[in-house]
């Protein structure tokens, strides 16, 4: 295996300059730049980049740790980190938590002792209610939760606003017994349900709601039995794209169709929203730009340590299809 002296010697400079250019320092003449990329891929030399680590103490690296990979949310924004991170010539260790604070808190130990550049976070409630950045000796990005109090750098969901929208539309459409299911375990899932619960107060009427796991089964049979009861809500609502998965089978299982016996409507623009019935009301995330954004705040963390605290804001897009058409077009 060639080593940087071989390199040196083939393209007939110092093993300092062979440095300099592999480190893509200034200072090197063009000239010798390019006989030492020559020499590099005539010798097919491959940094030793332990090495390069320890003398740094920088990795190159990110870490990403998800609450549930399964989630297409959280898919999509891996997609765009590791996007972001090949571009900007770095790395990504992927982690799925299963919203479990343990397996979180085994995560980060691990990208500490990985000596990673930087973390992209998705915590679990448990988490984010402890979280400190003092407590990491890398920098930290919360995408998608967050609280208001939370003094970190963070891309998130206009939550709030996005549900009371959602609630909103579907007051406007007629209905009144509007039932939301949203996530138990996660801020996320807590301020979709404020922004319900502010839209149903501004107009005069009871809420109906249940925390469940963030998981289609969990959905499912919260929604199997809300529609077992009598009389039925009028819609139903899911605060995520799994949840929203979970009661369109519950309403099946229960030959209830939507919207001719009940609403439907959630989070998510996902492919099969469009395609079932005559397509699902949604609130539409920016998912691909949240997982830019987190890697562009993260990128110029890294770059500047001590610059303020930073939190994007995106507005999600309501996209309105048949399952919640009005009750007077019935």
């Amino acid at each position: 295996m060639a080593q940087i002296k071989d390199v040196a010697r083939e393209a007939g400079v110092s093993v300092a300059t062979v440095s300099r250019v592999l480190a893509g320092h200034s200072g090197v003449s063009e000239t010798a730049r390019q006989r030492v990329l020559a020499a590099v891929q005539v010798l097919d030399y491959r940094p030793d980049l332990a090495a390069r680590r320890l003398r740094s103490r920088r990795t190159d690296t990110i870490g990403l740790i998800v609450s549930d990979i399964r989630n297409p949310f959280f898919t999509e924004v891996s997609r765009a980190v590791e996007d972001m991170a090949y571009r900007n010539r770095m790395r990504v260790i992927l982690c799925n938590a299963d919203e479990d604070p343990e397996k979180e808190a085994l995560y980060l130990d691990l990208m500490r002792d990985e000596n990673v550049s930087g973390v992209i976070l998705s915590p679990s409630l448990p988490t984010l209610a402890r979280f400190r950045l003092s407590d990491y000796p890398f920098p930290v990005v919360l995408v998608d939760r967050c609280d208001r109090e939370t003094h970190a750098d963070a891309v998130v969901l206009d939550n709030v606003d996005s549900a009371y929208r959602l609630t909103a539309h579907l007051i406007e459409q007629g209905y009144r017994r509007i039932a939301f299911i949203y996530g138990a375990t996660s801020a996320t899932g807590r301020q979709r349900h404020e922004g319900y619960v502010t839209a149903m107060a501004t107009h005069g009427l009871e809420t109906l709601t249940q925390a469940v796991p963030a998981t289609v089964d969990a959905a499912r049979a919260a929604a199997g039995e809300l529609a077992r009861e009598r009389p039925l809500p009028e819609a139903l609502m899911g605060s995520n794209g799994l949840i929203l998965l979970g009661l369109v089978e519950a309403l099946r299982e229960a030959q209830l169709p939507f919207p001719e016996q009940i609403a439907l409507a959630g989070f998510d623009d996902l492919p099969w929203t469009r395609l079932v019935g005559s397509g699902i009301t949604v609130i539409a995330q920016p998912t691909y730009d949240i997982g830019q954004a987190a890697t562009e705040l993260l990128l110029q963390r890294i770059a500047h340590p001590s610059q303020s605290v930073r939190r994007v804001v995106l507005r999600g897009e309501l996209r309105e299809r048949g399952s919640s058409t009005g009750r007077s077009a019935k």
